[in-house]
């Protein structure tokens, strides 16, 4: 980072209570370095009713209408989506500190804020760069955000029976599937909602898609890994004339007969991760990724032979 004061946007939620000796020392931390801070006005807002800030002047900012050379997403992996999604075209490198629960993208603890904000301001830091996918289906303009750095799920709405998905990759007709829904996952969402329906888990730096069938009415039907700059059309059929698209947790209904098209988008998002933090290791604390209660130590040791 460069010596001179860099300006910060903060993006959090409102249902952060607990947190509030938490949010306090990010902001003193802050306050040290420094830094031009910028925060999300409803959090802000919220911050200022609930918790007891230091000192230091804050600037309320609104929508995307902030200049900064860095990002802190307070909260869960929810809160980090929403922050990415606001950040991620202007190329602004984000950082989460997990304030929620499992907290894989958001991937430094609360508790470790303070030492993790001082590496960054010292150098020491690395930035992974994900992928995101464009969906455009007809005239929805899904908000106006019609990116997903985690995945886009096609979902049935109001009735038990299954819907039809039809899929082409680059105009080449792969399968129709039969299901509850179908999910389509880039490399950074391979472990949320995809790998929750048996999807593979994608490791960072591999430019690649998941496919995965929600319940599909088929034992033929598996999960398939797609390059990352395929072209996907969908066409979904449903007895209620209407399903639900989900993007990164966004829902949208839309009728039957729209054909939806998802591609790669034209940025990507930038995450902050210390140098001391690898993948492996956050799959095996956050995921328990290979735990066995047949060995003492279920984390197992990256030095240890197999």
């Amino acid at each position: 980072m460069p010596s001179h004061p860099i300006k910060i946007a903060i993006f959090g939620n409102e249902c952060q209570h607990h947190n509030e000796q938490a949010i306090a020392r990010v902001v003193r931390c802050l306050a040290q370095r420094n830094a031009e801070t910028y925060v999300d006005k409803p959090f802000l807002n919220f911050l200022r009713r609930n918790s007891n800030l230091p000192t230091y002047p804050l600037t309320p900012f609104t929508g995307n209408d902030f200049d900064a050379q860095l990002a802190l997403s307070l909260g869960g992996d929810g809160t980090f989506l929403k922050a990415a999604g606001r950040v991620g075209h202007k190329q602004i490198p984000i950082v989460g500190i997990n304030m929620g629960r499992l907290g894989f993208l958001a991937g430094i603890p609360a508790s470790e804020a303070e030492d993790a904000l001082n590496d960054i301001f010292d150098g020491n830091y690395k930035i992974e760069e994900h992928a995101v996918m464009m969906v455009e289906a007809g005239n929805e303009s899904f908000g106006g955000n019609p990116f997903a750095v985690n995945d886009i799920a096609i979902l049935k709405r109001d009735d038990a029976s299954m819907i039809t998905i039809g899929v082409c990759v680059d105009g080449e007709r792969l399968v129709t599937y039969q299901a509850d829904g179908l999910i389509v996952a880039t490399q950074a969402g391979s472990t949320a909602y995809n790998l929750s329906n048996g999807g593979p888990i994608v490791v960072p730096g591999t430019n690649a898609l998941c496919l995965t069938a929600v319940a599909p009415h088929s034992l033929n039907v598996r999960p398939i890994v797609l390059p990352g700059n395929v072209e996907l059309h969908l066409r979904v059929e449903s007895r209620s004339h209407n399903y639900l698209i989900a993007i990164d947790g966004r829902s949208t209904k839309l009728v039957q007969g729209t054909e939806i098209r998802i591609s790669k988008a034209p940025y990507v998002v930038k995450m902050v991760r210390r140098n001391s933090q690898t993948y492996f290791a956050t799959l095996r604390n956050k995921m328990m990724w290979g735990a066995d209660n047949r060995n003492h130590d279920t984390q197992g040791d990256a030095s240890e032979e197999p």
